[in-house]
């Protein structure tokens, strides 16, 4: 004989339900906390770039300055020329960028000045350069070096 009143095990819709709503606020949840990491991420990655090329130029400009012997402005006075025995490379500042040969560095100048013997100079010789950079980096960067025999000759 078949009994028809034997319950099964199992649980009532009202249950699944909570369970589903539950599922859906974590869900949500999660990516809510998903959506906020990828920002922050992108703002690292954003602001990691922008040091990067701050640092690339620094460190290419310590380079030059320190290699070669003579250092002058150029003559429209938005650029540096690097001179020496080795050879020549100049340094032409945009707004945006600023070119050296055929490398360009994506980096914002506020506004540069150049010094010899401590003093400024709008164009000549220059042993010491300081150009302020984009607004999010604060501090100038100054670059500087001891002169030659024959800065003092001409």
């Amino acid at each position: 004989m078949i009994r028809f009143n034997q319950k099964i095990k199992a649980f009532t819709l009202s249950e699944m339900m909570v369970v589903l709503l539950l599922t859906v606020i974590v869900v949500g949840l999660a990516f809510s906390v998903l959506n906020l990491v990828e920002k922050q991420m992108a703002g690292i990655r954003k602001e990691y770039g922008a040091t990067a090329e701050v640092r690339l130029l620094k460190q290419a400009l310590w380079k030059d300055v320190r290699t070669f012997s003579r250092i002058y402005t150029a003559e429209s006075g938005d650029g540096l020329i690097c001179d020496g025995p080795g050879g020549q490379i100049q340094y032409l500042f945009y707004r945006d960028y600023i070119i050296r040969g055929s490398d360009t560095f994506r980096v914002a100048i506020g506004h540069k000045k150049y010094y010899f013997m401590g003093r400024p100079v709008i164009s000549g010789e220059v042993d010491a350069l300081e150009l302020q950079l984009s607004d999010s980096i604060r501090q100038p960067l100054l670059v500087y070096k001891i002169n030659a025999a024959e800065s003092f000759m001409d």
